[in-house]
């Protein structure tokens, strides 16, 4: 096999550990200095190589690379920018393999979603088809735990942790105050088709009565009659009510509640805010004095209190991406295997990109309580490994201390430019 450059890219909206997943990608590439020779980053992500943007991550030390497992967000830059078909953009895709050959690059590594699965595949096929083969490995992403074939997406586990702390520390606020004060709190979290990260909330709650008292997901249909009685139960016996809700929640028709009616690059509908819309809704019909939080950009970003479990996974996979590449495969997702829920043990495994390009992983129905307002006991043996343990960054002056990487460009060798 002949030493090839390696490209490596983030999708997407970033996660806390989305960049130890770059680590474990240059870290294991170095070890394979026979087979790869550098790794070439995309500056703002697929964008950097359609522009010929690459960062020469040889230039950062050793010491700046491990860093990079305790940092947050996408080390290098990300982006929201989808490639179309084939036959829509084949010049997009034309253009890439034009970087690649230019670079040397034989290995693409694309650290994302469904939608980079997509890309990733596409890339490998058209690759095939110009007579210059680019092994594709894609390396899975995305907080919102909705990838298919693998056991569960790297990111999602410290969210789901974030969620459940936080709801939890929430709700032993409100149960202080309740009496004279605020009676309801709505915790609003990412998930637009899927319900997993408002599920994780329902960790916190191990008994009848604790935080979260209601969790709303977008695989059970909103019913507003339904929800505001169930609000004022718990206000009844509890004193106070804790909500988490999925920004994805819809209605009976299929309509988003938060609709702002606005699109992004990959399509799709821009949400105006839950949690907003059920608080004056819980405060038009039931009178009751609120406060809401919408946790957004906090939660992918907070690298402080993620899992370990998700690190370690977010690492591994990373790692196993260059390893197939290394052994002469492409065209396929690294996977996470679970072998066993108690005690978790999880491995690697492979899937291939056709079976994972644009499908979306749902909550199964067993997973969700029979009235719809909370998790199952399978839910809860599903999610507590994943938010197991504490990963903490090093401190100094009582701010977390991430890396900074130099970002040093790689000279141009084409002379044209592209627009994106």
């Amino acid at each position: 096999m002949s030493k090839k450059n390696a490209f490596y890219a983030q999708s997407g909206g970033v996660t806390a550990v989305i960049n130890a997943s770059a680590a474990g990608v240059i870290e294991a590439a170095r070890e394979h200095g026979d087979v790869i020779g550098k790794v070439y980053a995309g500056r703002d992500g697929i964008v950097g190589a359609l522009t010929e943007d690459l960062i020469d991550t040889s230039e950062e030390s050793a010491g700046a690379i491990a860093a990079l497992r305790h940092t947050p967000s996408g080390a290098f830059g990300s982006a929201r920018y989808k490639l179309k078909g084939l036959e829509e953009s084949r010049a997009q895709y034309e253009r890439l393999i034009e970087v690649f050959k230019a670079h040397d690059i034989g290995y693409f590594f694309y650290n994302g979603g469904g939608d980079s699965a997509d890309t990733c595949l596409k890339i490998s096929q058209l690759s095939e088809k110009m007579g210059y083969p680019i092994q594709a490995i894609h390396i899975p992403k995305t907080m919102d735990n909705d990838l298919p074939h693998t056991d569960c997406s790297p990111g999602f586990g410290s969210v789901a942790k974030y969620t459940a702390v936080s709801i939890r520390e929430a709700g032993f606020d409100l149960a202080s105050m309740c009496k004279t004060s605020t009676k309801v709190f709505i915790l609003e979290v990412m998930g637009r088709h899927a319900g997993w990260t408002a599920a994780a909330g329902g960790l916190a709650a191990e008994a009848e009565g604790q935080d979260p008292h209601i969790l709303l997901f977008p695989e059970i249909a909103f019913d507003e009659d339904k929800f505001l009685a169930r609000v004022e139960d718990c206000v009844k016996r509890y004193g106070y009510c804790t909500i988490v809700a999925s920004e994805g929640v819809r209605n009976a028709d299929g309509e988003f509640l938060s609709d702002a009616g606005n699109t992004d690059a990959f399509g799709h509908k821009q949400l105006g805010g839950m949690a907003p819309t059920l608080a004056e809704l819980i405060q038009t019909r039931l009178g009751h004095k609120y406060h809401y939080a919408i946790a957004d950009y906090l939660m992918r970003a907070a690298r402080h209190i993620a899992s370990q479990t998700d690190v370690d996974q977010a690492y591994a996979v990373g790692r196993a991406a260059v390893e197939y590449a290394a052994a002469g495969k492409s065209g396929i997702m690294v996977s996470i295997v679970r072998e066993s829920d108690e005690p978790y043990q999880w491995s690697i495994g492979e899937a291939p990109l056709e079976e994972v390009a644009n499908v979306e992983k749902m909550m199964p129905r067993e997973f969700i309580s029979e009235d719809g307002f909370h998790i199952t006991d399978a839910a809860r043996r599903y999610l507590k490994p994943l938010i197991a343990g504490e990963s903490y960054p090093p401190y100094a002056d009582g701010l977390p201390q991430y890396a900074r990487l130099k970002k040093v460009a790689v000279k141009k060798k084409l002379k044209d430019t592209f627009e994106i």
